[in-house]
């Protein structure tokens, strides 16, 4: 609900909020002060053997994936415990960059521990793990109930004399019953599926070891950039170039549909998946299915069978042993199976945007062209806010929509992840950009650091300086950048924004190069205290605050700066200096006496 302008309400909500993020920066900060006291282990810097396994690689790394990786084999060599979390939407390639982080430890003489949240994603792990390193002399075992008794006393043992290099496993290998010989690292994916009571477990397992925890849940970069020097966070924000995007179609549901699209997944030998929500009529959905495509195997998945019996089922589909897999919203998330890249979404109106994003990144995983049909009732009417969702997903198919779709929902479940529930409330009660500015602030007054640069400066300079439509095609992401802009505060912000946009749109043009050269312009402006800097008629007209500052500036630089007035200045332009990069330049050599 909206508070009234000038009521309590919202003094009483933003109040709230403030004392909430000062206790929760004050907590965090401590924790790291004391991580950072603790000696960790000083891991070996790069052998030939790790650049080998490295450039095995058979994919071309994303920039973010690179600097994941280079931040974090700095983090390992350092004399200080790591405790770094590594965030990407699905699909971005988090397993590769843990992978590097694992094989370190490993050539480093220690061993490591892998926690995953469900039985079946240990499985998968397990075997992606071994087929990456099956070059090397590194054993690779798991702990789950998929493993016999006996194989488990064989691992526990293993794992106590040091023969076994890396355990993947669920809680299972937080027990007490588990030792190990000389533990170096602990990756933990997906955190926030634990209960508390392993949480506690593991704390005692970590103790002094590293730590890297994997979250498919993007943290939004405001987020990230108040976060940092509390949390160490790297993000994956572009996908592996050799990602397709997954075709999306909202479509009303008709049996020749459904049966075309299921035979051109079974014509390639891929499988399918069928998401029907409600577990009393999904007998019927199958008799349905089995109908329109007599020759399909089919198999039910749901929440309420047996755990043993889903996992069974779960097997079964990645051995490929049924072709669709009906299931509930369980497939939601965790599940990587690459010969699947058909998914049907069955009354898609009734989810939310999210979950629907997270439902389309089951398939898509590889190479292979996917799609993704949100089938809607023919006979029923879809109210305005559901048919806003599903234009949205249709409209969002690319990569890493994760941002571009539901920015608020992923946002603050994002934060959420990150900060927990209590502070999820807080940012739903004073919105997110205006929290995140508060826990900024509270970070930066709690390590005495001074308050960020405001920067107000007005350029009004004859410059083309724009986004180009066809450069950033997304219109949010344009207004995001242009947002992101007009926040800098920072020199090395620039550097970013532009290795950003680089990374994701090719080759500046050179209006966008001019774009974030004026954005340095303005910082350097605001350092001589200059408030604007108005083209006018062969002048420079250079409005200012400070006198002394003025007038140090007119002392220092090469440019006759002339001075009218307490408040403005005159530079008079060459008549070489016509527009663009030149203009640029002079004002530049003005500023940077």
């Amino acid at each position: 609900t909206l508070a009234r302008i000038g009521g309590a309400a919202w003094k009483n909500q933003k109040q709230a909020a403030q004392n909430a993020v000062q206790d929760m920066a004050a907590e965090l900060l401590e924790l790291q002060a004391n991580r950072q006291a603790r000696p960790g282990i000083e891991f070996q810097a790069d052998s030939n053997w790790q650049q080998e396994f490295d450039a095995s690689f058979p994919y071309e790394e994303t920039g973010d994936q690179l600097a994941a990786i280079e931040d974090i084999k700095e983090d390992m060599q350092s004399r200080r415990s790591m405790d770094r979390l590594l965030c990407g939407d699905v699909g971005f390639g988090k397993t590769e960059v843990a992978m590097r982080a694992v094989f370190k430890a490993i050539d480093s003489g220690y061993q490591v521990a892998m926690l995953v949240p469900t039985t079946i994603l240990a499985e998968q792990h397990y075997h992606s793990f071994k087929d990456r390193m099956v070059q090397f002399p590194i054993k690779v075992a798991r702990l789950s109930r998929f493993a016999s008794t006996a194989e488990q006393h064989e691992v526990v043992r293993g794992l106590r004399q040091g023969s076994i290099d890396i355990v993947i496993g669920t809680h299972r290998v937080a027990s007490k019953d588990v030792q190990f010989a000389n533990l170096g690292l602990v990756i933990i994916d997906e955190e926030q599926r634990f209960g508390v009571e392993i949480k506690e477990r593991l704390k005692n397992v970590v103790n002094n070891v590293d730590v890297l925890t994997l979250s498919a849940t993007p943290i939004p970069r405001t987020l990230h950039m108040a976060m940092v020097g509390v949390r160490d966070i790297s993000n994956l924000l572009v996908a592996p170039e050799e990602r397709v995007s997954i075709e999306t179609r909202v479509v009303r549901f008709q049996e020749e549909l459904v049966r075309t699209a299921i035979q051109r997944e079974l014509d390639r030998n891929g499988q399918v998946f069928y998401v029907h929500n409600r577990v009393h009529d999904i007998e019927s959905v199958k008799r349905r299915l089995q109908r329109i495509v007599p020759q399909a195997r089919i198999e039910i998945g749901h929440g309420q069978m047996k755990e043993s019996d889903l996992e069974q089922v779960m097997v079964g589909f990645v051995n490929h042993d049924y072709d669709i897999l009906l299931a509930t919203t369980i497939v939601e998330s965790g599940l990587d199976i690459p010969n699947a890249n058909t998914i049907f979404v069955d009354d898609a109106n009734r989810y939310g945007l999210s979950d629907l994003h997270q439902l389309r990144g089951r398939v898509g995983r590889y190479k292979h062209r996917a799609y993704c049909y949100m089938l809607v009732d023919k006979h029923k009417h879809i109210t305005p806010d559901a048919a806003r969702r599903l234009r949205a997903i249709e409209e969002y198919s690319e990569m890493g929509a994760g941002f571009a779709i539901s920015m608020r929902d992923l946002e603050i479940r994002g934060a959420g992840n990150l900060l927990g529930p209590q502070q999820s409330g807080h940012i739903a009660t004073v919105g997110y950009e205006f929290y995140c500015g508060l826990l900024e602030k509270a970070v930066r007054q709690l390590k005495k650091l001074p308050p960020k640069l405001a920067v107000d400066v007005e350029l009004d300079l004859p410059v083309d300086a724009y986004l180009p439509h066809d450069y950033v095609i997304d219109i949010r992401s344009r207004i995001d950048f242009y947002r992101r802009l007009s926040k800098i505060c920072e020199f090395g912000e620039i550097s970013e924004l532009k290795n950003e946009l680089k990374d994701r749109f090719g080759h500046l043009p050179t209006c966008v190069t001019q774009l974030l050269e004026l954005s340095e312009i303005r910082l350097e402006a605001a350092l001589w205290q200059i408030a604007a800097i108005i083209n006018d008629d062969g002048f420079l007209r250079i409005r200012y605050t400070d006198a002394a500052r003025i007038k140090q500036l007119a002392r220092n630089s090469a440019i006759n700066l002339r001075i009218a007035d307490e408040r403005t200045a005159y530079v008079t332009v060459p008549k070489t200096v016509s527009e663009g990069a030149l203009m640029i330049e002079f004002v530049k050599s003005l500023l940077q006496p």
